[in-house]
């Protein structure tokens, strides 16, 4: 896999928007909002397999076209999907208009005209598929290419975006050659679902809808209705595959108790925090200090008083029981792929 990243801040200023441009010369023009006087502070890291390039990019307010001229020059015609975090995408190509608001994906290919009109200081992720290794289901992109994608099999698109960007920097170089299959898998079921379709990309939708479920209970540890009802709203999942998602991890009640568990490891051994245990346990929503404690030495073989003692007096900190090591399953791309 081949890693490059660029950035413009350790530039003066007046040369920033000058070698943002040089880095995307004959791909797109770049014209900032604001002067070029006033600097563009941008950054763009990419991480490449063959067939697939992943392309993570921070920028200020700026118009983007890619022209006649600019496609005669680099007449590349690769797919991108784009997910903006934090702007508006106004696109125009094709002779349509799109408004893909943040978390919405959207796909072009650079064979076409593009002016992205207008976007806000952004964080966005793109995605960038070679046409001759994803012939398969070119029918499928080439069909929704300049559409917002807005459906919920839209969102599971999104949300497995996320995670690729998450994970694919940190994937061994035999874990990143298997991406593309599994990418093209997850892309067929999300753009044109089929049962077959979701057979093949069962993998990659069991991570996505995991990390949704992960996400939820991070969020909501200190909310006493978190619960199965909460859980299927917040990740957008039935409460029969909320079960079976986490049948192996013992059922609901316990994964969300454990979760809890291991926040409650985390503030005792912070220093800084003089909560008391009973604070603590209060705060994580067990009914009492009693309980919290008997769940808590059951979990990790010793008491909330012997971690923060041990955390108090400058000790390393106490060894996490593997089974607290272990994230949740699929874990990472590299969990998930080793069995495609």
């Amino acid at each position: 896999m081949l890693a490059d990243s660029f950035a413009t801040c350790s530039l003066p200023k007046s040369q920033q928007l000058g070698a943002w441009r040089a880095w995307y010369d004959t791909i797109f023009d770049v014209t900032p909002a604001q002067t070029p006087e006033e600097g563009f502070t941008a950054t763009n890291s990419t991480w490449t397999i063959p067939g697939l390039t992943l392309s993570s990019v921070a920028s200020p307010a700026n118009t983007v076209n890619r022209t006649k001229s600019v496609i005669r020059h680099n007449p590349v015609d690769h797919w991108v999907i784009t997910l903006s975090k934090r702007s508006v995408s106004d696109v125009a190509t094709r002779g349509r208009s799109l408004d893909a608001s943040p978390g919405t994906p959207f796909i072009l290919s650079l064979a076409d005209e593009i002016s992205i009109r207008r976007r806000e200081q952004d964080e966005r992720m793109q995605l960038l598929l070679a046409r001759d290794s994803f012939e398969t289901i070119a029918p499928l992109l080439d069909t929704a290419r300049g559409m917002a994608l807005t459906t919920p099999a839209a969102r599971m698109l999104a949300d497995y975006l996320l995670l690729l960007e998450r994970n694919l920097p940190g994937l061994s170089l035999e874990d990143a050659a298997r991406i593309k299959n599994a990418v093209q898998a997850m892309l067929a079921a999300c753009l044109a679902p089929t049962a077959e379709g979701v057979v093949a990309a069962r993998d990659q939708i069991h991570l996505t809808l995991m990390e949704r479920v992960r996400q939820a209970v991070r969020r909501n540890l200190r909310s006493p209705s978190l619960g199965p009802d909460k859980l299927c709203r917040e990740a957008a999942t039935s409460r029969s595959q909320l079960y079976r998602l986490l049948e192996s991890e013992g059922g609901v009640a316990r994964y969300i108790q454990r979760r809890r568990l291991s926040e409650a490891f985390s503030m005792l051994c912070d220093v800084a925090n003089n909560r008391s245990i009973g604070k603590v346990a209060e705060i994580l929503c067990f009914a009492d200090g009693s309980t919290f404690s008997r769940a808590f030495r059951r979990e990790f073989g010793m008491s909330p008083s012997d971690v923060r003692a041990m955390s108090s007096s400058g000790l390393p900190p106490a060894p996490v029981p593997k089974r607290l090591e272990r994230s949740d399953i699929p874990r990472t791309f590299s969990d998930c792929l080793r069995d495609l």
